[in-house]
């Protein structure tokens, strides 16, 4: 049985209430999920107060305790751990943020968003708000962004979360692209 359709089968046992399930997922999802970790992380000071291990498993606790979620597949719960990912980083640079400046933030660049300089918070957090604010506008652009720029997945995962075609998925990356360098174009 490959990873996958372990994964797929265990996310099954667990949507139906079965605990034993959780324990046994985690060594199925574990390095998927340090991996999200790492990429979300890639980029923070070497002294940022989370490491990828710790997020992993905060996100883990959060995806298994969810009782409501019925999990469809592998695809689906990488996507709701790498949103649940970026939240816990935007939630703690916000808290950084406000600490350090007492909770304002600017709005900048997407040259600066693309290359962080020295307070990468300040990138979160406008990333945030624009996707924020896309969401309201077109919340499955929104989601494709997520799904492709935090998650990390491919076309043909990312088409398999939505339930859209890879073209589709092609034509919206593009699209949301251009609405994301104008939206922070604005700002400038």
């Amino acid at each position: 049985m490959t990873a996958t359709t372990d994964a797929t089968r265990l996310l099954a046992k667990l949507a139906r209430g079965n605990g034993e399930a959780a324990d046994e997922l985690l060594p199925v999802v574990y390095d998927e999920l340090r991996w999200l970790a790492d990429r979300y992380l890639q980029d923070e000071p070497g002294d940022h107060t989370l490491q990828p291990t710790a997020l992993v498993h905060e996100v883990y606790i959060r995806l298994v305790a969810d009782t409501e979620r019925t999990w469809e597949n592998r695809s689906q719960f990488f996507a709701v751990a790498s949103r649940a990912m970026r939240h816990l980083l935007i939630d703690h640079a916000r808290r950084r943020q406000a600490a350090k400046r007492g909770g304002g933030h600017r709005k900048i660049s997407l040259d600066e968003v693309t290359e962080p300089s020295v307070d990468r918070d300040e990138y979160l957090v406008a990333l945030d708000d624009a996707l924020s604010e896309l969401a309201s506008l077109d919340p499955q652009l929104s989601r494709l962004i997520e799904l492709r720029f935090f998650g990390g997945l491919g076309v043909d995962e990312t088409a398999e979360v939505l339930g859209v075609a890879p073209i589709t998925v092609k034509r919206r990356w593009k699209l949301a692209r251009g609405w994301l360098h104008r939206q922070v174009m604005k700002g400038k």
